[in-house]
């Protein structure tokens, strides 16, 4: 057994994106370009209506996947193809956008808090142009897992070291993606596979890994090894756990296309122009 040290901690840039929702980019910004499979990782958390009420109006995606995870508030999706639905607190959607889809993001809500996580998975370049697909869960249908230390591990997908498994599945890069909360002075061991790549994000409190302290809306990516154990302090601690397997492919992206080569984000951008996404 291998516990993951930590290689870096970040806190991310403060960013607005879409129509003016305000946000911090933890990846996908100059300091962290990519983690591969993981292209980019936004947080926002906010009570202010003025902050996100004007959401992310129709807009496209091509070659890699979409996660919204919220931990409080609604969000509306719709589609070019006519899929819709309401993303709830507790709530994710995985959507593998494959050869294209046009979609919006819009509050259900105008006023309360708002707070939750989307990442950007990448997609094989075998899989780039396959049909966009969606998984998605309620809070209910996500199983949560209760360890001896009162510690809860919510499993959104992937299979925990205890043997729960989470409702996302057949994802090309073997993701793990847990949401951990810890009591006050409890230890949290889990295996991370060996050679994937993973990063801890502290959504609350602060937590010790292999002698580094993490506070709070922090990120930090792991380093070698197979398991991790973390720590909480005075304090109670949530942090997310995510890892996949990296893909080792080139990438060309610009705004909402990732591609494999620059011919074919070329041909993503002529694509959406004359309607073909």
């Amino acid at each position: 057994m291998a516990h993951r040290g930590i290689m870096s901690v970040t806190q991310g840039v403060p960013a607005s994106d879409g129509a003016g929702v305000t946000l911090t980019r933890l990846i996908g910004s100059p300091e962290l370009d990519m983690l591969d499979p993981f292209l980019m990782l936004d947080s926002f958390q906010t009570d202010d209506p003025e902050d996100y009420v004007a959401g992310f109006p129709a807009h496209p995606h091509r070659g890699f996947q979409t996660v919204t995870y919220l931990l409080a508030g609604k969000m509306r999706h719709e589609d070019n193809a006519g899929h819709s639905g309401v993303i709830e607190t507790g709530g994710i959607q995985w959507m593998t956008a494959g050869r294209g889809i046009v979609h919006s993001e819009m509050p259900e809500q105008e006023d309360g808090l708002l707070w939750g996580f989307q990442l950007w998975v990448n997609l094989p370049a075998a899989c780039k142009m396959i049909p966009p697909r969606y998984q998605e869960f309620p809070a209910a249908m996500i199983p949560q897992e209760r360890r001896a230390n009162d510690t809860t591990v919510r499993v959104i997908t992937g299979i925990t070291g205890h043997g729960t498994e989470g409702p996302v599945r057949d994802v090309a890069t073997s993701p793990k993606y847990l949401d951990v909360a810890m009591p006050v002075g409890s230890e949290f061991e889990e295996p991370v596979e060996d050679g994937h790549n993973g990063f801890v994000f502290v959504a609350e409190g602060e937590i010790e890994i292999s002698g580094t302290v993490i506070p709070a809306h922090h990120l930090a990516i792991l380093g070698p090894g197979d398991h991790i154990r973390a720590h909480s302090g005075k304090g109670p601690a949530r942090f997310l756990l995510i890892a996949g397997r990296p893909l080792g492919e080139p990438v060309h992206r610009a705004g909402p296309f990732v591609m494999a080569t620059r011919e074919d984000l070329l041909s993503a951008f002529h694509d959406f122009r004359t309607g073909g996404i």
